[in-house]
């Protein structure tokens, strides 16, 4: 058998039954006991609801990788990339216009895959719970967008790539390295105001108390507000969060318009001093770092695969490629990427600690970020308890219990936390 074809099926199959593993654990772990942290702000009925919204979810994903991972397999197996492959190369075109048509048709058809799920989510599973406020047309303009700008900007950043091995040949991923590189802090630098409002509308926070009170914290903190805006989120989702991105003088302070209606001015000042000390800890920047060498470990290891003619024949290709070579290195390289996203997000766990004790810290009341943090999980039926295994594996912040407990517990024992 071809050692390629089974490491493949190894590896799809592994992350199917690690996250199975993971998805299980975590719905047995449910208490049926509220937790006392949360004793008189939650009542058991919605804490039952949260529980059950936990476990249809869970459902619903497990389905979804059941069907696909077979799906995947099966395109291998039956020869799938290379019938897209003779399709493209029908029309005779140039290697990187082949490898954007190639890409482009293989995203397609995932998103076509996927998106019976995605409406089952929408509209049945979030209205059930009262989340959803998406119309089928928001639903539709929204997956429209979507796919025309995977298919702009990872056409640009996949022309790159093949013009750049092209031309360099085995030294050439030094040079998609640096573009890529450059092009995602671009896009860091852009998002904010050209990416982010196709989907949504951000207006500046009205004049009022509320913004009198946010200009006195960011003044005592020495911030310069570059903006602070709120966000209609409530076109889609009645659920809340506020968040910070961007970079120098394209940084955006977001407000959902949900997170504003529910909660009193100290909670959102506390949720704000917690973006805030995101800006003031540099984690935007460490994580940007993080995110290029791991790019740089990807791209240092793809020359070993570019044109490997075993690699080919495990999917069932006729002839070789560059941008086929890349497809078939991504799914060699789902478990480095899997190790990565583990130790970014242990990053990341650290990060949202630090935040909390800048955000206690400066704002002199740490009950108001408990109270906007069990208000939250609240509003968003957040599971309480998730297994250890599953925060592991996938949360990029710490379960509300232990940002709580941290909150409440010495200073020096809560950045230690992971």
């Amino acid at each position: 058998m071809n050692v390629y074809f089974l490491a493949v099926l190894l590896i799809l199959l592994g992350g199917y039954l690690l996250d199975l593993v993971a998805d299980l654990l975590n719905v047995r772990h449910l208490r049926v006991d509220l937790p006392e942290e949360f004793a008189g702000v939650y009542d058991q009925e919605r804490y039952r609801k949260s529980q059950e919204y936990l476990r249809v979810n869970t459902g619903v994903a497990l389905i979804e990788e059941t069907v696909m991972t077979p799906l995947v397999i099966a395109f291998v197996v039956l020869g799938g990339f290379n019938c897209i492959d003779r399709m493209v190369r029908g029309f005779h075109p140039g290697e990187i216009t082949a490898g954007l048509l190639f890409a482009g048709s293989l995203m397609l058809l995932s998103q076509l895959c996927r998106i019976p799920f995605s409406i089952y989510r929408t509209f049945v599973v979030e209205e059930r719970y009262g989340f959803n406020k998406t119309t089928p047309r928001i639903f539709v303009t929204d997956l429209l967008k979507k796919l025309l700008l995977i298919a702009f900007l990872g056409g640009i950043a996949l022309s790159m790539v093949l013009w750049l091995f092209g031309r360099f040949g085995s030294l050439g991923w030094i040079y998609c390295w640096a573009a890529v590189s450059v092009l995602q802090i671009l896009l860091t630098l852009i998002a904010p105001a050209v990416i982010m409002p196709l989907f949504n509308k951000f207006t500046p926070l009205q004049d009022g108390d509320l913004k009198a009170a946010i200009e006195r914290y960011a003044g005592s903190q020495n911030f310069v507000l570059k903006g602070i805006f709120t966000m209609d989120a409530s076109r889609r989702s009645t659920k809340s969060n506020a968040f910070f991105t961007g970079f120098g003088r394209y940084r955006r302070v977001a407000l959902f318009d949900t997170l504003i209606v529910r909660h009193p001015q100290e909670e959102i000042i506390a949720i704000l001093a917690h973006e805030i000390g995101h800006y003031k800890k540099r984690h935007h920047l460490k994580s940007v770092i993080t995110i290029m060498l791991a790019t740089g470990l990807m791209f240092a290891m793809l020359p070993l695969f570019i044109n490997n003619r075993a690699l080919f024949d495990a999917f069932r290709m006729e002839q070789l490629s560059l941008y086929a070579s890349i497809f078939f290195f991504g799914f060699l390289y789902i478990p480095v990427q899997t190790v990565i996203g583990i130790l970014l997000n242990m990053l990341s766990r650290r990060h949202e600690y630090e935040a909390d004790a800048y955000a206690a810290r400066t704002c002199g009341r740490p009950e108001s970020m408990i109270a906007a943090l069990k208000k939250l999980s609240i509003d968003n039926l957040s599971n309480l308890t998730p297994h250890p295994f599953k925060v592991f594996l996938d949360y990029s912040h710490p379960p509300v219990l232990r940002r709580i407990r941290a909150l409440t517990s010495p200073p020096s024992g809560s950045a230690r936390q992971s």
